[in-house]
């Protein structure tokens, strides 16, 4: 079984590459590490590759990298995927820190990059915006949440941290609560993707900095209870859903299976578990009109995923 360590960088496909520098590092506060003429790479602030950009027709998300062990052998882990009849192929997609990658497709069509070698794209580069610390997670609108999530239990390793009712599934890889979700509806699509900040000061900030470009916040700020974050959600200019967040709840240790303690649960200890639709906020607003419009997944139509 493969066992991914980490979340590495998401590639994004848009029709305005440009666009979508600006609003990368003048907002999100990410760096711009190397530009060609149909591709970007943005890393953090401390020079973790976070996204890439190529130009396309149509917005969409179309790989997700995820670092294995340093020792992991791709001839091995081939073999793995061949196994569950899942074809693969090794390459070196001359993304910039990044060495060769084994690539290959999840359930629902999204290719999956697994990476050993990289390094830093310069360590503690100068930002303007938010600057985060790393990408966090992606989530994804899928037709069937209960079988992407066996797809990623089964091939990748992921653990299920939480569910909410039988349409929207939390799933780790590491120790942070949750690096992927899923969330049932019509249309496979992007539902959001997730930066990590330091703290609520610097979630404060953020907020700050989108009221001084006036960017509306769309949702938040709030407590979740799947993770027990605070966040934040704003839309980027290709009308995708971002979220900023702090204090994500974290499983240390696996064989005692319950999250890091922490003042603000409401089970002690706090283990995976289910939670009720309509039930899932420890405070803060329910989601605005323009969190809900379009995003064609249940969870939205049951009045917010995770309010």
């Amino acid at each position: 079984m493969i066992k991914p360590r980490r979340i590495g960088h998401a590639t994004f496909e848009t029709p305005d590459v440009e666009r979508m520098i600006d609003y990368y590092t003048e907002v999100v506060g990410l760096v711009l590490a190397e530009r060609e003429k149909d591709r970007a790479f943005l890393a953090t602030k401390v020079g973790q590759l976070a996204i890439q950009i190529n130009k396309a027709a149509t917005e969409r998300c179309t790989t997700l990298s995820f670092e294995v062990a340093p020792n992991s052998d791709f001839g091995a882990l081939a073999r793995e995927l061949e196994k569950d009849g899942i074809k693969s192929e090794l390459r070196n997609d001359s993304v910039p820190g990044i060495g060769p990658v084994l690539t290959f497709q999840d359930n629902k069509g999204t290719t999956i990059a697994l990476f050993k070698e990289w390094s830093y794209l310069g360590k503690h580069l100068q930002h303007h915006g938010v600057g985060p610390l790393k990408l966090g997670h992606i989530a994804f609108v899928v037709e069937d949440p209960q079988k992407t999530a066996e797809f990623y239990a089964n091939v990748l390793g992921f653990r299920v941290s939480d569910w909410i009712d039988d349409f929207f599934v939390f799933m780790r890889c590491n120790i942070d609560h949750h690096t992927v979700n899923f969330i049932r509806g019509s249309n496979v699509k992007l539902h959001h993707m997730a930066f990590e900040l330091k703290d609520f000061i610097h979630l404060q900030n953020s907020c700050d900095l989108f009221g001084q470009k006036k960017i509306p916040i769309i949702w938040g700020p709030l407590r979740h209870g799947p993770g027990h974050n605070i966040a934040t959600y704003h839309r980027n200019p290709d009308d995708q859903v971002i979220e900023l967040f702090c204090e994500l709840d974290q499983m240390i240790d696996e064989e005692l299976g319950y999250f890091e303690p922490r003042p603000w649960h409401q089970d002690t200890p706090q283990r995976p578990k289910t939670w009720t639709a309509g039930k899932t906020n420890i405070w803060g607003p329910p989601p605005g009109p323009d969190f809900n419009r379009a995003e064609g997944a249940a969870g939205v139509a049951r009045g917010g995923a995770r309010n």
